[in-house]
């Protein structure tokens, strides 16, 4: 069975970073870089796992990740959330949308696998 992980990043760094980190594991990996268009992207790719960053162009993750639990057919797709800011009033906001994990950048890259292998159930 393929994996599948969908990285909503805009970060051309962080998105390399990421995309090498979960290939080298065995993840087909797909990547978009818009917040107004994320949500075509998770229904085109049904991924096993969204990585979403909070602060995007055109919508934030929050937004994102609201109208992904609001959707009966998106409502369980695991999502890790990233982001930059400190710890505090992110990480409230994203387990208060739904998030079901949260990583502040930087971020170590065993602990990005670590846990896309946990949410996906692996």
């Amino acid at each position: 069975m393929d994996k599948r992980v969908l990285l909503i990043e805009d970060e051309p760094n962080i998105i390399e970073a990421i995309r090498f980190i979960l290939a080298r594991d065995g993840w087909a990996v797909a990547t978009h870089s818009d917040g107004e268009t994320a949500l075509t992207a998770i229904r085109a790719s049904v991924p096993d796992v969204l990585v979403l960053d909070v602060m995007l162009p055109g919508r934030s993750g929050f937004d994102i990740l609201a109208d992904l639990r609001a959707d009966p057919g998106l409502q369980a797709l695991p999502v890790l959330m990233l982001t930059a800011k400190g710890q505090g009033r992110a990480r409230d906001a994203a387990e208060q949308a739904g998030a079901d994990r949260f990583l502040s950048k930087p971020f170590a890259n065993a602990e990005v696998l670590a846990t896309v292998r946990e949410l996906a159930g692996l």
